[in-house]
């Protein structure tokens, strides 16, 4: 089923009013009101409420969900072509109370519809009972995972488990719980959720949560918990166990990386999770601002990198910086696949380096023009195994396995000089960490990998001067929430 932009079944705030008219003796029709009351009573409601679930999650897929998990590391940097369009407060933290980034209201809808289908669905009436618990599952997911980017994001958090259905004070204005809390109700959600899922199968095109996708967010989870909150041997233990249940699924790592990312091969099998766009049914997302128009290619760029990037489009407002590109290999084919350096050549021959472009999701071209509408993945099958890598070290067991996997792919024939043999917890870590840069570079995973492994102030060229300002590791709280959120104060250190 589609997701569109035109679903009203979300019901946000508990209301929604649809107004039609009849043009029949110049007539107008009573306006018709649909409630929570008067919608939440069939099968087709409650499909239609899921739906617009996720259409909520596509709305912060489109830009805000790459600043918050990626947008604060060392991999992005200004193209020097175009303006920074204020991007340059995340790669070079300067980010603050007056400008402070994405809200989390955008987040806070995604909730509030998990929760309306968390206290209607049970009521209506299915033809199976099946669907119905598919349903309630992925709505648990959905909004374990919705607090998992919040608290990782700002810490401490309001925690809302009934949907907002009016507009008084004690309904919307309430104090921020502690991230223990937080973190108590996600692993209860995704609890819930694994015991609903009534199979381990995918939906067609894989942008529904599924029962692999929900036990690879519970091991993303206790991995954080783990080592940002000190989980420890017993929150690992529960990461490899969700990971070694998620790898029971129908799923692989596919022989050729680009086709990962590749338009006409959505869905595929090394995908757990993504966020559905779609030609002609959505915008475009924000690799957009990763590519690069016409109107600013050299006419002296080199001929190969001017048909590599083909039909131009996007802004260039942001590309891979020099730190992250100089680490990678040339006998890497992520590297080829990931990016793109563009050189220009004189008269006299002189070569110089013009500028880079993003390569994964560059979307597709209809009728001239390129439409940024790749999914943006959430999970795949070479983050499950590189999370396996990190939980099995953490537990003083040998990463080699999964980590030689996702090399082995990455490096084809070249493969032998880079197999990966194990060695201190320390160097493992390292590598890993180094690892899941290769393979997952501008996918949105970057800054909450470096925050989780403890890295951020060490390989962030913005924050290495800053080292013991822990408070950075936050993004402070836009001031539209505090204006409307008088109960919610200022994360420390952004006062």
């Amino acid at each position: 089923m589609k997701l569109s932009y035109k679903c009203f079944v979300s019901l946000p705030l508990g209301l929604l009013m649809l107004f039609s008219a009849c043009t029949n003796s110049l007539e107008v029709d009573p306006t018709s009101v649909i409630t929570n009351n008067s919608f939440w009573k069939t099968e087709n409601d409650a499909v239609g409420g899921l739906n617009g679930m996720y259409v909520k999650l596509r709305n912060v897929a489109q830009l805000t969900l790459f600043q918050l998990g990626e947008g604060r590391g060392e991999t992005m940097d200004w193209g020097g072509i175009v303006g920074t369009a204020g991007y340059d407060r995340f790669y070079m933290n300067t980010l603050d109370a007056t400008t402070a980034g994405p809200s989390w209201s955008d987040y806070y809808a995604i909730v509030n519809a998990a929760n309306l289908l968390l206290k209607y669905v049970p009521g209506i009436t299915f033809k199976s009972e099946d669907t119905k618990n598919n349903i309630l599952a992925q709505a648990y997911t959905m909004r374990a995972y919705a607090y998992f980017v919040m608290t990782r994001t700002w810490g401490d958090l309001v925690i809302r488990i009934t949907p907002t259905e009016g507009y008084s004070a004690e309904t919307t204005q309430k104090e921020r719980s502690p991230k223990a809390e937080v973190f108590k109700l996600i692993r209860e959600d995704l609890d819930k959720a694994l015991a609903l899922y009534p199979n381990n199968n995918f939906s067609t095109g894989r942008f529904y949560w599924s029962k692999a996708a929900a036990y690879t967010l519970k091991a993303d989870v206790c991995l954080w918990t783990g080592k940002v909150l000190n989980g420890g041997k017993a929150d690992f233990t529960l990461a490899l166990e969700a990971l070694e249940e998620a790898q029971k699924a129908d799923v692989t790592l596919l022989s050729s990386y680009p086709a990962i990312f590749d338009y006409a091969n959505k869905g595929n099998k090394e995908i757990l999770m993504a966020v559905r766009f779609q030609l002609l049914e959505s915008p475009n997302n924000g690799y957009q601002d990763m590519y690069i128009p016409a109107s600013v290619i050299p006419g002296t760029a080199d001929p190969a990198a001017v048909s590599t990037i083909g039909t131009a489009g996007g802004n260039i407002i942001w590309t891979p910086s020099a730190v992250v590109r100089g680490q990678f290999t040339d006998d890497d084919k992520r590297k080829a696949a990931s990016f793109l350096e563009i050189y220009t050549k004189d008269q006299g021959g002189t070569t110089a380096y013009f500028g880079s472009i993003v390569l994964k999701c560059r979307g597709t071209v209809d009728k001239g023009v390129r439409a940024f509408v790749d999914d943006v993945v959430l999970y795949r099958y070479a983050d499950v195994l590189l999370m396996k890598a990190e939980a099995k070290n953490a537990l003083d067991m040998d990463p080699a396995a999964e980590i030689n996997a996702v090399r082995q792919r990455a490096y084809g024939e070249e493969y032998s000089n880079h197999v990966f043999v194990s060695g201190s917890k320390i160097q493992n870590d390292e590598a890993i960490l180094k690892e899941r840069l290769f393979e997952l570079a501008f996918e949105g995973k970057r800054w909450w990998d470096l925050v989780r492994f403890g890295k951020a102030f060490d390989l962030v060229p913005s924050l290495k001067d800053r080292k013991g300002k822990d408070y950075l590791l936050l993004f402070p709280i836009s001031s539209t929430t505090l204006s409307l959120e008088p109960k919610v104060k200022q994360n420390e250190g952004y006062q």
